[in-house]
């Protein structure tokens, strides 16, 4: 996934959910989040930031947040990002444990939920929901940094749909490189930890894949071990 037009920032403060203050060539910008995560670990003041112009000018903020420095790379927070880094890496057969497929579909309904891909490969049809990974401790991506009923709600909708014949996939998108290994975040989300574990249990497939972001770009990478 390429990002257009790229300047770079240093942060200031995040004012709430969706605005941060950044120092751009000098002059103090409120800048659109686009992630409404906590990102504490991530959004300190002074940190170098990078920043997408946006090429709407009836918008109220000028430039749009996507990526924060952290241990001499980038970590992009673009939670819009993910969907379309997974569906690219899907069409190129680059998610090893899938391989290539003849059909991909984005955002299709399954019972009460909306999965974010579908997929068929021979005879076998699957969803995959899709997860993006911001929060790392000591070198180990976690998920979720907040409370996530949804989050549970479309892992067991994800079992179900195991049950009835289809191939199901959990993919957590870490948005950085440098992490070992992928756990569920059980501290901050028990209920989601709980699903996952059951869902892994009734067959579905539970994986991670790092990410490598530069500054224009963001692009699948290998795959991480999964400690549930």
């Amino acid at each position: 996934m390429k990002y257009g037009n790229i300047v770079h920032g240093q942060l200031q403060r995040r004012v709430n959910r969706f605005i941060a203050e950044v120092v751009v060539d000098g002059a103090l910008e409120q800048v659109h989040v686009k992630n409404t995560g906590r990102l504490k670990e991530l959004l300190l003041t002074d940190t170098e930031v990078l920043l997408e112009v946006s090429d709407r000018p009836e918008r109220k903020t000028k430039y749009s947040l996507i990526a924060a420095a952290k241990d001499g790379g980038w970590v992009n927070v673009d939670s819009q990002a993910p969907n379309p880094v997974a569906f690219e890496a899907l069409k190129a057969g680059r998610i090893a444990e899938i391989g290539l497929v003849s059909c991909v579909k984005r955002e299709v309904t399954y019972g009460d939920s909306r999965f974010d891909l579908y997929y068929e490969k021979d005879e076998e049809r699957g969803f995959i929901e899709v997860k993006g990974v911001t929060l790392q401790q000591e070198c180990i991506a976690m998920f979720p940094d907040a409370p996530t009923a949804r989050g549970t709600k479309h892992v067991l909708e994800l079992a179900k749909a195991v049950q009835e014949g289809y191939t199901g996939t959990v993919l957590f998108v870490v948005q950085m490189q440098g992490c070992r290994e992928f756990t569920p975040y059980r501290d901050m989300d028990p209920a989601f930890a709980d699903a996952l574990e059951e869902a892994s249990r009734q067959g579905v497939r539970i994986l991670a894949y790092e990410s490598v972001v530069t500054e224009q770009e963001i692009v699948l990478g290998g795959g991480l071990p999964v400690h549930l």
